[in-house]
């Protein structure tokens, strides 16, 4: 067994098309490929995005027993797949099978004569499945006979955003224990942080699990019931059960991509000036300008092996429950244990006030690819 790393999110959404202006639009994803009734995925229209390796699949249903479209009536727009990467897809799913995974799908060769792709499903947490793939010739064909590629192959070198670098998932109170559990068991994840965090009249326990090549590291939270309600709380509420409640993506360049985005439109999560005017003494001199950080709100932390830099977007959903997370690492491993405070109070003080209205964008304002999908 050998999970290599996040292969793709997919997203079930209300609407495809207006999801992926978004991400486009904002975050400066591209649409590669698209798939529906017309390509072998019956009841389904999907657009495949890209930004540096980030890869995702947004999946609207045609018809009302679709997934996906059960799963937005239920959840609203969210994370529905996490597709692992692997070498060997159908031993990998055998082997999470004997272990108590639900078999969801076996594994399925889609193939041309570029390359071939082996794909299987087995359950996650919540209504979250895990998608296993495995991928032989063209990694830019993403998936043979059901995706039809829409753009010729393109270097992604230059994009602000790499990779997925951990996703945060809120479960029930009283589960986050099964949960990781389950992980480690079914998975072989290890458990490799916990801490209880307090803030304000709220109380969470926070456990990490990561897979051992590293390359998948969930974070899992649940509430304190016997605490005050407050955010995780309402996702859990909104949200109607356990889901990933945040995406990290990892940049090489923080300070530009927040400028980048917030230029966009993109809303970030602010942050008191308190936080920085303790900073330098908390931490000491660190490599990003202080000045710099204040003025986007970027949190910085360190652990033994270096520092990080992280910033929260506002909520982009009407359910406000996901939102996304910047994270840039100089050699640090961990979360920013000293930041998740920062960040939910942050994130309190953007529940606390109205939800903001958000402009239709202009017709003919099209993201490349998008008037094709």
């Amino acid at each position: 067994m050998n999970i290599l790393g996040i292969d793709h999110l997919e997203f079930y959404v209300g609407d495809a098309r207006q999801t992926a202006y978004y991400l486009c639009t904002a975050f400066g994803f591209r649409i590669c490929g698209q798939g529906g009734p017309q390509t072998g995925l019956p009841g389904q229209r999907s657009l495949l995005l890209q930004h540096g390796e980030i890869r995702i699949v947004l999946t609207s249903g045609l018809v009302a027993d679709h997934p996906a479209t059960l799963y937005v009536g239920r959840h609203g727009d969210g994370v529905a797949v996490i597709a692992f990467e692997t070498d060997d897809a159908a031993g990998l799913y055998d082997y999470v099978v004997g272990r108590g995974a639900t078999p969801l799908g076996t594994p399925t060769v889609h193939e041309n004569s570029a390359g071939r792709v082996v794909e299987a499903s087995v359950s996650g947490f919540g209504d979250v499945t895990h998608r296993l793939v495995e991928r032989h010739g063209s990694r830019w064909d993403f998936l043979p006979d059901t995706i039809e590629m829409t753009v010729p192959e393109q270097s992604y070198a230059d994009d602000l955003l790499q990779v997925i670098d951990h996703l945060a998932i809120c479960v029930p109170a009283g589960e986050i224990a099964a949960t990781s559990r389950y992980y480690q068991d079914v998975f072989g994840f290890a458990e490799i942080f916990e801490e209880y965090i307090e803030v304000g009249g709220q109380g969470m326990d926070s456990k990490v699990v990561q897979s051992p090549s590293r390359q998948v590291t969930f974070t899992l939270i649940e509430p304190d019931l016997s605490r005050r309600p407050g955010q995780i709380d309402d996702f859990l509420s909104w949200h109607a059960g356990a889901g990933v409640q945040h995406i990290a993506f990892r940049t090489g360049d923080i300070v530009t991509a927040v400028r980048t985005f917030a230029d966009r439109g993109v809303g970030f999560l602010s942050t008191p000036g308190s936080y920085f005017d303790a900073l330098e003494q908390r931490l000491g001199s660190v490599d990003l300008p202080i000045a710099e950080l204040r003025q986007l709100g970027v949190l910085v932390d360190t652990d033994h092996y270096g520092e990080l830099y992280q910033i929260f977007t506002q909520s982009m959903h009407v359910r406000r429950t996901l939102f996304l997370e910047l994270i840039e690492r100089h050699g640090a491993l961990t979360f920013g244990t000293s930041n998740i405070k920062a960040l939910y109070e942050a994130k309190e003080r953007e529940l606390a006030a109205p939800a903001e209205a958000v402009p239709a964008p202009a017709q003919d304002a099209r993201p490349a690819g998008l008037a094709a999908a």
